[in-house]
């Protein structure tokens, strides 16, 4: 794993800011690289993780990175890594549904509404749209395992399932891949009770005929991967 700092969570607030006391007890505002609402991921005096950037121009010289719960679980909280993390997984041969191809672009512009793909793999017949989404919502009671996506309200992610749609529509293969960045994880269903209309319409996409897969992470000494599927039940 990169070098990190190591602290203790004393509040997230605004949503992009968290306040942590390093271990020097020092008390930094560090920058929180998640846009969601971070259910269940966020513990009061929790142990969490840092990156820090020499960049003078930066507000913040620490992004917040990981977070470990009370039941020893490790939450990735920057979503901004799901992408590499597939990216990853996908060179490496992990993923095995999205194997043979031999080029892939990433943020490549596709559909009706002005989207942009995560993954756009190519030459092995039809072209491969993936779409990914982080994970980290684990629901109550955590021994369950039962990961739900998403945590808040989305409309870009039903924005996404309609253009996935126009992708089997236009004959090209279309795949959502829930990142699952939660080691604690162990399934992956629609928030229903969330966002209704989410999980309407990713069994909408489903009979369209989008594949939806999830593989989710483990930590390793020189940091965290994906590794295995798990599985989704809609």
């Amino acid at each position: 794993m990169k070098e990190l700092v190591r602290g203790h969570l004393v509040r997230r607030y605004k949503r992009f800011l968290a306040d942590v006391i390093l271990e020097s007890g020092d008390l930094i505002t560090a920058h929180c690289p998640n846009t969601g609402s971070m259910k269940n991921c966020v513990e009061e005096g929790a142990e969490v993780w840092l990156s820090e950037s020499d960049n003078p121009k930066r507000k913040y010289r620490y992004t917040w990175e990981y977070i470990v719960t009370s039941k020893g679980h490790w939450i990735c909280v920057n979503t901004g890594n799901a992408n590499n993390l597939v990216e990853d997984a996908v060179n490496r041969g992990v993923i095995k549904e999205l194997a043979g191809y031999q080029t892939s672009r990433r943020e490549v512009k596709y559909g009706d509404e002005n989207s942009r793909i995560d993954l756009l793999l190519s030459g092995s017949g039809k072209d491969c749209y993936v779409e990914v989404k982080s994970v980290t919502l684990l629901e109550t009671p955590a021994f369950k395992g039962q990961g739900c996506f998403p945590d808040a309200v989305s409309d870009r992610g039903a924005k996404h399932l309609r253009e996935l749609m126009g992708v089997i529509d236009r004959g090209d293969r279309a795949v959502l891949l829930f990142c699952v960045q939660h080691t604690g994880i162990k399934v992956v269903s629609p928030a229903d009770h969330i966002d209704q209309l989410y999980g309407e319409l990713i069994r909408k996409a489903q009979d369209h005929g989008v594949e939806v897969i999830a593989y989710k992470v483990k930590r390793y000494q020189e940091g965290f991967r994906l590794w295995r599927s798990i599985p989704v039940v809609t």
